[in-house]
């Protein structure tokens, strides 16, 4: 490990930063030394700009990937570095935000009686049972579950956070048959090839298969699951801050979108023209 490396490992573990931002900063950082090749610390900010275009017009990278690289950027040089406050930028993307297709519960149920093995069904039902990320998911631990209490932990989740979610005693079921079969070691979804989890994108490929096994041609990848578990607790009345905790949003308003994919509100709301109608003057 170089000396930079090591000097901005110990600034974001001093801040408490996640080990999933550690990895993706480090990555962004090694990343625009190989393009340029020289070490990020002899880069000007006028060349670590220039990087970022590149990112964008030419690797035509997602905003979002692009922006995670802008704020590993940010920290290297005003923190570590102990730059000027030179701001790094990103154009912001110019699309319309499309609210994601909301599985049904019906669609749910078929999603999960057509997964190819218990283990598939049982990735499945864990993701939208507890309304997890894929990052969450993949890296759940079997001390995570707790028969006990019915609860599963949900460690290091987006912003480092640690939170609580129900058990389904549905989803407990078939845990507990699963480890009948199979009696896990570490991780609840164990990678055959090593003592880790399963990658994310073996999770994506194994959501993307039973949808087509499904038939069910709604666009998303596995955090439709998420979506949906969100969507379905507020059409069963659960308060939108409860819901805002479960999921582990730091904000209302990103809870708030949900609102706008819940059927059941949206199409159980009157329109003004039913109201009755205002006694005449």
């Amino acid at each position: 490990m170089t000396e930079l490396r090591t000097r901005m490992v110990r600034d974001m573990t001093l801040r408490g930063f996640s080990p999933r931002t550690h990895k993706s900063y480090i990555a962004a950082v090694v990343h625009v030394a190989r393009h340029d090749r020289r070490s990020p610390d002899q880069l000007t900010n006028e060349e670590v700009q220039a990087y970022l275009l590149h990112l964008v017009q030419h690797r035509k990278l997602a905003w979002a990937s692009c922006r995670l690289a802008v704020n590993a950027f940010r920290f290297l040089y005003h923190v570590t570095l102990e730059r000027d406050r030179t701001e790094f930028r990103v154009p912001a993307p110019k699309v319309p935000q499309k609210l994601p297709e909301i599985l049904s519960r019906e669609e749910v149920w078929r999603l999960l009686d057509a997964a190819s093995s218990p283990k598939h069904r049982l990735l499945l039902a864990t993701t939208y049972a507890a309304g997890l990320r894929v990052s969450e998911v993949v890296a759940l631990k079997v001390s995570d579950i707790d028969p006990e209490r019915l609860t599963i932990r949900v460690e290091h989740g987006k912003g480092g956070k640690d939170r609580y979610v129900p058990l389904a005693d549905r989803l407990l079921v078939e845990l507990r048959r699963s480890w009948h079969v199979v009696p896990p070691a570490h991780w609840v979804f164990p990678n055959r090839q090593g003592p880790r989890p399963i990658d994310i994108t073996v999770a994506q490929k194994i959501y993307m298969l039973t949808t087509l096994r499904a038939g069910i041609r709604k666009q998303g990848g596995l955090h439709s699951l998420r979506h949906a578990y969100a969507t379905h607790l507020l059409e069963a009345g659960t308060d939108l801050h409860t819901v805002q905790r479960l999921l582990g949003h730091s904000q209302i308003s990103t809870t708030m979108r949900y609102v706008h994919l819940s059927q059941h509100r949206v199409l159980g709301t009157r329109s003004p023209l039913d109201l009755p109608q205002p006694p005449a003057a």
